[in-house]
């Protein structure tokens, strides 16, 4: 275990010496944050709530939603396609340690990194322009603590996966961009789950992408009861659970078959 927290460190260490991107970043998020407050705003008009969020609670919503996607996002997905295709991972597979594990383990450390230096400072500098609305509830701040970390797990054994296709497709940047994509719209990051039509909403139920960002944003804006709020950190759980069944059979084959483009 010491050398996956290691990778942690390191990781955190390099993001560290390339800080100054994310102080613009954050002025990036707010200008995006800000946009679609102006946005929802008009869209809003004089009604006072829209399927059950008031316009504070939907500004709270956007701000927590691209906030916390600076802690879960990552690039593992394009830096596997990168050593595969370069050779480096026949190195990596012959290393003392699980080379999902250490990917996971450094798109943590890069999460942990942009959230001290990116979620946190961005969030107190929107707050301070926009309304947003904190609660000091600590059981609320509990749930989102273990759905934020739960939704970090969902979006990078997907990443995960989409990386492991580089051993069959060889070249898999279309599906890189498309994953991405999905995940933005399904997730509730563009737009909250529950303004999607009824259909659509039953359909993605059966689907991990709302347990990345429209569940945890929910809980922070108290959108949910609190029994909504448990229910949806198990559905979260489950699906972490769940998830792992296909990246092991995925890996598993992976190996199996492995091709070195270059290197």
């Amino acid at each position: 275990m010491d050398k996956y927290l290691e990778m942690i460190r390191i990781r955190f260490l390099m993001m560290l010496a390339y800080r100054t991107n994310y102080y613009t970043g954050i002025l990036i998020y707010s200008i995006n944050i800000g946009a679609y407050y102006f946005l929802w705003t008009a869209i809003y008009g004089g009604k006072h709530h829209m399927v059950g969020l008031s316009v504070i609670q939907m500004t709270t919503y956007v701000a927590v939603s691209w906030m916390a996607r600076a802690f879960y996002f990552n690039n593992i997905d394009r830096e596997m396609a990168m050593e595969i295709m370069e050779g480096k991972v026949a190195v990596e597979l012959i290393k003392p340690y699980n080379y999902l594990g250490m990917k996971t383990m450094q798109g943590l450390g890069e999460g942990i990194f942009r959230l001290l230096f990116f979620s946190v400072p961005g969030l107190i500098i929107v707050s301070l322009l926009f309304p947003v609305k904190f609660t000091w509830n600590p059981t609320v701040w509990g749930l989102f603590g273990i759905s934020i970390l739960l939704s970090f797990f969902i979006n990078t054994q997907l990443n995960l996966l989409t990386g492991i296709t580089t051993f069959f497709f060889f070249n898999n940047s279309g599906l890189i961009r498309a994953k991405r994509v999905i995940i933005d719209l399904f997730s509730g990051l563009l737009l909250p789950i529950s303004f999607f039509p009824g259909w659509a909403q039953n359909v993605m139920k059966y689907l991990p992408f709302q347990g990345i960002s429209y569940i945890p944003s929910m809980i922070f804006t108290n959108g949910f009861s609190h029994q909504q709020a448990m229910n949806a950190i198990w559905q979260q759980f489950m699906w972490v659970v769940v998830l792992v069944l296909p990246i092991q059979l995925l890996w598993y084959i992976a190996k199996k078959q492995l091709i070195i483009q270059g290197g």
